[in-house]
């Protein structure tokens, strides 16, 4: 089994002198085993959004799947990285810029210790679990930002989209008004209501098929697809009912369907 680099994972590394094998396994990113996961809903030439980009881990598993990728990445010293990465691949866009709610630009808070915790989002750098261990986002830049709405209209409506953008999921989705036909959102129970107003937004949008990958699994929790009430109440229950201190608090990834079934007319799962 292959183990790739991961946001938490590679928090973990930088906190602690634990090594790789001491990991809990909810963080451990498998690329061979996302591929197989995101395949489902990802088919070869579909386009793929990868908002929050960083240094390109996600964006590999896109392109591996066969997709055409637009990055989005505001983060400077990760647009170089992801230039070097993707030079030679025609099939990889870098936007350098970050999303919002509406065009503009933001401050950027950057965290040198772990670019994959830089964020538009003050009051994450402030409380929570990476602020009580001492993690500092020591710089600051202004950077362009624009809306998922502004992209579609530039690159066409992706397949999917994946937004990783640390507590700034909400803003991003705001500036969303086009369903697309499969996004995932990174959510935390420290963040827990910002995650039902994600939902409740892309409920409004006509999103009726909801479920979750806890940590890096990419493998969903729930038998099967949630309305936007049940997903909520699972979550809810999924923090309260459980002891998630060994990763720090639960985290991963929501996972929003539109009208997709196969043909069987049953949900996809893995």
């Amino acid at each position: 089994m292959r183990f790739v680099r991961s946001k938490i994972l590679l928090v973990f590394l930088c906190f602690s002198s634990i090594g790789i094998a001491e990991v809990p396994f909810y963080n451990r990113f498998d690329k061979d085993r996302t591929v197989r996961f995101l395949k489902q809903f990802i088919r070869p030439v579909d386009l793929v959004f990868d908002v929050g980009a960083n240094k390109g881990d996600k964006a590999d598993v896109y392109v591996a799947c066969g997709a055409r990728v637009i990055c989005f990445e505001p983060q400077p010293s990760c647009v170089e990285q992801l230039k070097r990465r993707y030079d030679k691949n025609p099939d990889v866009t870098i936007e350098p810029i970050g999303l919002a709610e509406r065009q503009g630009t933001l401050e950027l808070m950057i965290c040198d210790q772990a670019s994959t915790l830089s964020t538009f989002n003050q009051k994450a750098t402030q409380e929570g679990r990476f602020a009580e261990r001492n993690f500092k986002w020591n710089k600051r830049v202004s950077v362009d930002v624009s809306t998922l709405d502004a992209m579609i209209a530039k690159h066409g409506v992706p397949v999917f989209c994946k937004i990783d953008v640390e507590n700034f999921e909400l803003n991003v989705l705001r500036g969303l008004s086009v369903p697309i036909r499969c996004l995932s959102f990174e959510c935390n129970s420290e963040y827990m209501q910002q995650t039902y107003d994600c939902i409740d937004h892309l409920s409004g949008l006509g999103y009726k098929k909801f479920n979750f990958c806890i940590g890096e699994t990419s493998v969903f929790k729930f038998s099967q697809w949630l309305d936007s009430d049940e997903v909520k109440q699972k979550l809810h229950d999924l923090a309260r009912n459980y002891d998630w201190s060994e990763i720090w608090g639960l985290w991963g990834d929501v996972y929003a369907l539109y009208d997709i079934e196969d043909e069987s007319g049953s949900a996809l799962l893995s």
